[in-house]
């Protein structure tokens, strides 16, 4: 999850014809029309995807935004797989992080046009719900990816990060660089409603041992993961707690923020920031000592097994369902004993964005 908000309009062009019938929510890929050139990651059986080629089968893919670079990454992905299996890619995204509306409205659409099933990267993890069982309801399997939905169960499977594992890894990261230092916190969190960010920073105090309510903890406040709003935020938290001397935040843009607030006032020498995300910016970020640790997380990944596991059920294998984990790296230039991590050397070779 880069998670940086900025409003983008809504994907309305379709690139085949209007038959789609997605409206002014989608778009579509033909199989074969990107020129990405990462590194495949399909596994679909040779058996399924002579099965799907040609067929006319398509798949559905929503994302957040279209500008966010985990997003690209995860919709290069996806891109990638549906070209590998002879798919077609309907795609449709908000206009901005956290526009459930334009998200209901592309599941309805792809459902009228006939996908064979659909990808949702959720913008409300709980406000999606009833559109995504109305989906459901219909014969569609629905696949989450990033962020589950809330509750868990109201999608036929995820494929997304763990991300409780990725805020408990820089919180045990945390914890070991402070080796019984008191730590004074400030949490720089996403928004109400989100999963994602629940995990994190629930991971994160798990991590370092402690919960919410510990008086280590004496500034928390949601940054919508946006680098502007992390540096107010954490201006403000500076403000209000001259002695904190350790800061989590959701995401890379966020961090990197409160990084611009530290330095401003003459800290950035006294304070330890530790992050989620592993886009390319913020990696770069570890690399300057803007950012002490990173969980790394791959969206690419997240999209292609996706696309793989709907391929493969309209090809006539088992309906994708339950967890499967992605994957998540620790990155520091500051390893720590007992917490298995790479160096940023590895995070820019496995780096989005």
């Amino acid at each position: 999850m880069s998670r940086s908000l900025r409003s983008i309009p809504l994907i309305a062009t379709l690139g085949l014809a209007a038959a789609l019938a997605v409206s002014a929510c989608g778009s579509a890929t033909v199989a074969g029309s990107s020129s990405s050139s990462a590194p495949s990651t399909n596994s679909v059986s040779p058996a399924a995807a002579e099965s799907a080629a040609g067929s006319g089968i398509k798949i559905g893919f929503i994302t957040k935004t279209e500008t966010n670079p985990f997003f690209v990454k995860m919709k290069e992905g996806a891109v990638q797989a549906a070209q590998a299996a002879g798919v077609e890619l309907v795609t449709a995204t908000g206009k901005f992080d956290g526009d459930n509306e334009s998200q209901i409205t592309a599941i309805e659409n792809m459902t009228a046009s006939g996908v064979a099933g659909i990808l949702l990267a959720p913008s409300d993890s709980k406000a999606i719900v009833p559109a995504v069982q109305a989906a459901r309801a219909q014969g569609i399997p629905v696949i989450v990816l990033d962020s589950p939905l809330d509750p868990q169960d109201a999608s036929d499977a995820l494929f997304a990060t763990d991300n409780a594992k990725a805020g408990k890894l820089i919180g045990q990261w945390a914890k070991a660089k402070f080796a019984g230092k008191p730590a004074v916190i400030a949490t720089l969190d996403y928004t109400p409603g989100v999963a994602v960010g629940t995990l994190r920073h629930d991971g994160f105090l798990s991590g370092f041992g402690i919960a919410d309510g510990d008086p280590s903890i004496v500034c928390s406040q949601d940054s919508g993961g946006d680098q502007a709003k992390g540096q107010t935020v954490m201006e403000n938290c500076l403000q209000g707690n001259p002695d904190i001397n350790l800061v989590y935040t959701i995401n890379e843009p966020a961090a990197l923020g409160a990084y611009t607030a530290i330095e401003a006032a003459g800290k950035q020498d006294q304070i330890t920031i530790v992050s989620v995300d592993g886009g390319c910016t913020g990696i770069q970020g570890v690399a300057d000592g803007k950012i002490d640790a990173t969980s790394q997380q791959y969206p690419l990944k997240m999209a292609a097994q996706g696309v793989d596991a709907l391929v493969a059920f309209a090809g006539g294998g088992a309906k994708p369902t339950g967890y499967t984990d992605t994957g998540v790296t620790l990155i520091t230039d500051d390893p720590q004993p007992g917490v298995t991590s790479q160096d940023t050397g590895y995070g820019l070779q496995n780096c989005w964005g």
